[in-house]
């Protein structure tokens, strides 16, 4: 992998910081980084799927006298 010496110098002084080293800084940037792609592309398909299949006005009437109120 071939970075560039600004970002090594960057991940070095954060690495330091956090009382880490750069390898173990890198692989919990790449671990984070493939989490956040598997939850973007998980948010895309629930995306899709309402566009594809939007709601409709009655599809969550029937809850409505489950619902208890307080005041009532």
């Amino acid at each position: 992998m071939t970075l560039d010496d600004v970002l090594v110098e960057a991940v070095d002084k954060i690495s330091k910081l956090l009382k880490t080293n750069r390898s173990a800084f890198t692989r919990k940037a790449l671990r984070d980084a493939l989490y956040r792609y598997k939850v973007e592309q998980m948010e895309q398909r629930h995306k899709e799927g309402y566009k594809n299949h939007p709601v409709s006005t009655e599809e969550f009437s029937i809850w409505e006298n489950e619902q208890v109120w307080e005041d009532e």
